[in-house]
């Protein structure tokens, strides 16, 4: 079925009764081409491209909650390429690029909006710090917008710019950046994969990897074994325990990162705002809501859930932003298990294992990356190459030292990315 005004207007006519399921739900075949463990945002885009770009449908995607119900509905919905270091600046542009084209290629509505980000900078070193940024981005052929105090003034009067301890210098500009729904994300590229031929197991938990002689054989799982010539994981926050089961010990860290929602107000803020001074970033959904959160809690944790230091820490520095939202109420908060790298940056590639593919330390990166993530892991499972906009993703990086992308200069703690 593919959607639109017309059968939108026919169903709405006719009591909404010819919807057919977005997906199948089939019970999981003996043996697939490639098994993807996790089915959040990455594992979905990745046997989406796997069917599109290459061809491959013998595919099964194993969840072992429900569709949506990871860390992709679990984060603050912001999309954006304005990253500054090689590496990192190319795979974000190519994922931007991808998500400007995503509802057309889905035939499904992922509320993606431009809306634009603005990073404000308080201090004259932030300020020649994201000047460095915005040329990184330009060069790149991405956007970028050097503003001073008085423009960003006239764009977004409504911040505190009167205070002394935190006073707006300015802001960087990125106008392509925006936000889009995480769960309809999720959707769309459920439905787009399994269109294509692919599997969706979900209430399927992957309790082990089979390997022989140094050879992926398969899995074995909640539902029985399944036999696979390529397993790829792409776990988020649970990657260190995924990988465990084939006997690897991965340089990630886990910590959680909590993420508020207000109740739905009148439309005040039409762009995602970050605050430079306290870690802060803030949008408004379509339904009112506005969508905020901050820095993760700094502990190692699997709990999906957060301390209520950090959400006063996270509240504080949105009052000293904007005053303004004092008086809006908090209707819910979540928290996502973060995979955090050693140097913030991302991993993609094949492991010592034949057939093991990773994907994981995606660090506060992981919604935007969605389909870049999936179209380059993709094509490495596909072709054991690397794709270039992907190819400093190695994983040996963090046993060698060569190519560490520390893009927030924070050194090798993960904490701090």
């Amino acid at each position: 079925m593919r959607f639109s005004a017309l059968r939108i207007l026919k169903e709405g006519l006719t009591g909404n009764k010819g919807w057919s399921a977005h997906w199948r739900d089939p019970d999981p075949k003996d043996e697939y081409d490639v098994v993807i463990v996790g089915g959040g945002g990455h594992g979905l885009s990745t046997a989406f491209y796997l069917a599109k770009e290459h061809g491959i449908t013998n595919v099964a995607v194993l969840e072992r909650g429900y569709i949506g119900g990871g860390n992709v509905g679990r984060n603050t919905t912001i999309v954006r390429a304005n990253y500054g270091l090689p590496g990192n600046s190319e795979f974000y542009s190519h994922s931007l690029k991808l998500w400007e084209q995503l509802e057309d290629e889905l035939n499904y509505n992922v509320m993606h909006s431009q809306r634009g980000i603005i990073n404000l900078f308080h201090s004259d070193g932030q300020r020649d710090a994201f000047a460095r940024r915005g040329n990184a981005m330009v060069n790149q052929g991405d956007d970028a917008i050097l503003m001073n105090r008085d423009q960003v003034r006239d764009m977004i009067p409504y911040l505190n710019f009167d205070s002394l301890r935190f006073p707006i210098y300015g802001g960087l500009y990125h106008p392509r950046g925006g936000t889009a729904r995480h769960d309809a994300v999720a959707w769309g590229f459920a439905r787009g994969a399994d269109q294509r031929g692919v599997d969706l197991i979900q209430n399927c938990e992957v309790t082990g990897i089979n390997i022989e002689n140094g050879k992926v054989r398969g899995v074995e799982t909640s539902r029985g074994t399944i036999r696979a010539k390529k397993i790829a994981l792409a776990t988020a926050g649970r990657s260190s325990q995924t990988a465990a089961m084939a006997g690897m010990r991965l340089p990630i860290e886990s910590h959680v990162l909590q993420a508020f929602v207000t109740e739905g107000i009148k439309p005040v803020i039409d762009h995602v705002i970050s605050f430079g001074m306290g870690h802060f970033y803030i949008s408004q959904s379509d339904k009112g809501g506005l969508v905020f959160g901050g820095d993760i809690d700094f502990y190692a944790s699997y709990a999906s859930r957060g301390n209520l230091p950090m959400m006063e820490h996270v509240m504080e520095a949105g009052m000293s932003l904007m005053p303004m939202i004092g008086k809006a109420k908090v209707l819910r908060s979540w928290g996502g298990i973060m995979d955090m790298s050693p140097d913030g940056s991302p991993i993609i590639d094949k492991t010592d294992i034949d057939g093991l593919y990773l994907n994981c330390g995606w660090c506060y990166g992981g919604f935007k990356a969605v389909p870049g993530s999936g179209f380059s892991y993709a094509h490495l499972i596909a072709t054991d190459r690397h794709h270039e906009p992907a190819a400093r993703f190695r994983l040996d990086r963090f046993q060698t030292g060569y190519g560490l992308m520390d893009e927030e200069a924070t050194g090798s703690q993960h904490n701090l990315h």
